[in-house]
């Protein structure tokens, strides 16, 4: 019943919420604390470069007109709105060029939605760099257990979008120093705004899964908010009757995962920071063939055919040919390999909508033939790749990779990540803010509030 306590409903989900609840920075490994900041800044870079993409200024100008009103910061505007509605615009931006992290096998985009939710939070309550710090590293958490508790199941839906509120919300909660009653009742909230389904897969409409980082983002703030107010909700509404793992995972839910060795690592330490600016799945494919292209010099126009073995799920949802807008070309095996043969795929410029009606890139894509190949189907949900690139002169050069770089298998360096971070983020701001950012982060532990971040983010706003 609602109006029972939390702590009488023993559940793994309350299990779950009440050790994260119960960190604290200094008690947690240093190196856990470092990748936090590491994930701030890979989060910042990426919604700073996707607020000038047209869906991130589109979701700002409409909470502009709303004259939303607040202490929350939204990526590369000057002006602060509601904590929520800075969610939702700033989880947009970020999940807008496909650079966000992963957490490999939860199938989940937690930078996207954590961190807007955790940072807004923060602002709007004016907490320290401690808790917004905790509230990352809580999130993070959150989302890569119920992503991976939903299970194979959630066919057809987008798992950032279903176990992203849930995620929010304990970010939030924890950033803010909920109660732990109270953090139960907003993952409650969350859980029923729980939503993102597959289709831009097919070709169009491609913005709205930008916004499912967004929606999940603003909902856990939201959460928060009500629950804060004494709004109720189903205390099992995670893994309870009914329950999100019950109606998106069913029997393949595996909800052990909700509490299965608290403590014993962190998910934010075992992230995906990606470097090709598309869909995780096609990472491998992307590098080995630029890998290929580089080491035998091979000429473009030289190239007869490509064959790709990958698995089942990656041929059913990342085929398409001929994309026609970016998110589209972003989630194209063919495309992506024609671009990786062709052009530089670590460049976001390579998936804009002026360069999906490139000849050689789109010549190149049409003799891309993706097969199941049973090694990477035993793998998954490993996403390696399988390669054989024909030449007109009859030679056929092979590729193989398992993890792409960036992967826990493979991580990127601290220094590689700040330097996509300034990469990313000069596109919106000076390189005396970009600095202060970097300053700031470094040193969030340590600030009695975030505005130092705040304000470096909104005062080096280029015009």
């Amino acid at each position: 019943m609602n109006d029972m306590s939390p702590a009488a409903v023993p559940t793994r989900s309350s299990r779950m919420v009440e050790f994260l609840l119960s960190l604290r920075l200094d008690a947690l490994p240093p190196d856990v604390v470092r990748q936090a900041r590491i994930r701030l800044l890979d989060g910042l870079g990426c919604g700073l470069y996707g607020a000038v993409m047209p869906w991130g200024r589109i979701a700002a100008d409409v909470v502009y007109e709303e004259r939303s009103s607040g202490a929350a910061t939204i990526y590369a505007r000057r002006d602060p709105v509601a904590a929520a509605r800075a969610a939702l615009v700033n989880g947009t931006a970020t999940h807008g060029i496909e650079l966000d992290d992963i957490v490999p096998g939860a199938h989940v985009h937690p930078g996207a939605v954590v961190i807007p939710a955790a940072l807004a939070t923060a602002e709007q309550h004016g907490a320290s760099g401690e808790r917004l710090l905790a509230g990352l590293i809580a999130g993070y958490e959150t989302m890569a257990r119920v992503g991976r508790a939903i299970g194979e199941a959630g066919w057809g839906f987008h798992i950032t979008g279903v176990a992203g509120p849930v995620g929010a919300a304990v970010a939030s909660g924890v950033a803010q120093g909920l109660s732990f009653e109270e953090i139960m009742r907003a993952v409650g909230i969350a859980c029923s705004n729980a939503a993102g389904i597959k289709s831009f897969t097919q070709g169009s409409g491609g913005m709205i899964k930008r916004m499912h980082a967004g929606r999940a983002a603003e909902s856990g703030v939201l959460a928060c908010a009500l629950a804060r107010k004494g709004f109720t909700a189903p205390l099992a509404a995670l893994d309870g009757r009914f329950g999100l793992l019950e109606v998106f995972g069913g029997d393949q839910a595996r909800p052990q995962a909700l509490d299965h060795g608290l403590g014993e690592g962190y998910a934010v330490s075992r992230v995906w920071t990606k470097v090709y600016p598309c869909c995780g799945v096609l990472h491998t494919t992307a590098q080995a063939l630029h890998a290929l292209r580089v080491a035998h010099g091979v000429d473009p126009s030289a190239i007869r055919s490509v064959r790709i073995g990958t698995n089942k799920r990656a041929i059913a949802l990342n085929g398409e040919i001929a994309p026609k807008e970016t998110m589209a070309a972003q989630y194209s095996m063919p495309f992506t390999a024609a671009v990786a043969l062709t052009r530089d795929p670590k460049d976001p410029r390579f998936y804009a909508a002026d360069a999906l009606n490139d000849p050689v890139v789109c010549d190149l894509a049409r003799r891309v033939e993706l097969y199941a190949d049973p090694e990477m189907e035993a793998l998954y949900p490993r996403y390696g790749t399988r390669a054989e690139v024909r030449l007109d002169d009859g030679r056929t050069l092979e590729t193989k990779l398992l993890d792409a770089h960036g992967t826990p298998a493979d991580p990127c360096s601290e220094v590689e990540a700040k330097e996509k971070f300034r990469c990313l983020a000069a596109m919106t701001n000076t390189a005396e803010s970009i600095g202060q950012v970097l300053a700031a982060v470094e040193r969030l532990d340590k600030l009695q509030s975030v505005a130092p971040l705040s304000n470096a983010l909104r005062a080096g706003v280029r015009d």
